[in-house]
């Protein structure tokens, strides 16, 4: 049997866990050897494999992080002790998985852990960018600001994926709309138009025979393109998890047309601000552009950040190694990066620059949303139109011929 329980141990500290015995009192008696003094015991049955959550769905979004973020620094502003408003947050989540690291960040720094080391042993949850800041909080006693720029960061970087997804949201909608649409034309209306033409007799057009024979296969080997569509999606979902192939797959995401435009300028206003950030909280510039390259998002950006930082260490200039990467960051950003590191002012033109592309970025997608709607529309109609006028074209040029 296993019991959940909460308990506290001889210098008041609170811990809870799960203990497996083969009673109540059996498991009051283990935690009683342990010098934990029981408040709460409660069992828990086994559930069954149908009931039980799949790890899936128990990742901690940034979402989750960025409302953490919000109101841990409200709370601590409002002179609320960083132990208790880590136990008020963390009981009212509920994702359990971000509810138990939370408890678990609570119970360290009680014990006397620093937050940011607190933060450090979760590092799927809390990347090395949020653990640097939260520390040059606490070590110029400006937690509660910094966790308010953390949200604030986080809640743009959340809104810039939104569009992002956005944008590429809408088309994959409508090609699926259109298979579905190809498919039930598939099934129930070209069948019984091709009968017609085929007992005509008459010799059919290219398009019409082209149509048709499309629609045959699709119809007897549907079940092999739905294969072929889900075997490709989850050939690049495994690649994608292998070193070598998440390189392959993030370089090809950056020229897929128009698209890779949108990631690119996401990944240099991310890379910009980051690095920004950190060197105005006093991060040496080294380690500042290392932070960044492991929180960029991209294994080429990555990559070509790991160069800048290597080129900085041997004496050298980050803009000199962004300049043999034009694709990956523009003329305007390297150049904006010299002028800013000639002049001492580096963290300040990262910023300008940053703004600047946020703004274009936001009109690019508002432009290409604003085209590639009623694009979609006249594509699709045109896909559905063809395929129902080349079968129609034999039946008026019957009726033409006076049949």
């Amino acid at each position: 049997m296993k019991f959940e329980y909460r308990a506290t141990d001889e210098k008041g500290r609170h811990q809870e866990g799960a203990v497996q015995a083969s009673s109540e009192e059996a498991a009051l008696s283990v935690l009683d050897r342990h010098d934990l003094y029981v408040t709460w015991l409660h069992e828990t049955k086994e559930e069954p494999l149908y009931a039980k959550r799949i790890t899936l769905f128990d990742r901690v979004s940034e979402k989750d992080i960025m409302l953490f973020s919000r109101q841990l620094a409200i709370m601590f502003k409002s002179g609320v002790s960083l132990i208790d408003s880590l136990t008020t947050i963390g009981s009212q989540l509920k994702s359990k998985a971000f509810k138990g690291r939370i408890f678990q960040i609570s119970q360290d720094v009680e014990a006397g852990t620093t937050f940011s080391d607190a933060l450090s042993k979760h590092p799927k949850a809390f990347s090395s960018f949020y653990i640097n800041m939260v520390k040059r909080g606490e070590a110029l006693g400006k937690l509660s600001d910094v966790l308010e720029y953390l949200a604030d960061h986080l809640e743009r970087e959340h809104n810039l994926k939104s569009k992002i997804k956005g944008a590429m949201t809408y088309p994959i909608f409508v090609l699926v709309v259109a298979f579905a649409v190809i498919t039930l034309l598939s099934i129930t209306v070209l069948p019984n138009l091709t009968k017609i033409l085929e007992e005509s007799g008459k010799e059919l057009p290219l398009i019409t025979k082209v149509v048709i024979a499309a629609s045959n296969f699709y119809r007897q080997w549907w079940w092999l393109v739905a294969l072929g569509i889900v075997g490709a999606v989850a050939g690049i979902a495994r690649l994608s998890k292998t070193p070598n192939g998440r390189k392959v797959v993030h370089r090809a995401m950056l020229k897929i047309p128009v698209f890779g435009g949108f990631l690119r300028m996401m990944y240099v206003s991310r890379f910009g601000e980051n690095l920004s950030t950190l060197i105005t909280g006093g991060v040496p510039i080294v380690e500042a552009m290392g932070i960044t390259g492991n929180i960029v998002g991209n294994d080429t950006y990555a990559a070509i950040i790991k160069k800048a930082q290597d080129s900085v260490v041997q004496g050298n200039k980050v803009a000199d190694i962004f300049e043999r990467h034009p694709k990956e960051f523009p003329s305007i950003f390297t150049q904006m990066i010299r002028v800013g590191e000639k002049s001492g002012t580096l963290d300040e033109t990262l910023s300008e620059i940053v703004r600047f592309y946020r703004g274009e970025m936001d009109r690019n997608v508002d432009s290409f949303l604003g085209l590639i709607e009623p694009l979609l529309i006249v594509v699709l109609g045109g896909l559905v139109g063809g395929i129902m006028a080349a079968l129609m074209l034999p039946l008026y040029q019957s009726l033409g011929s006076g049949i």
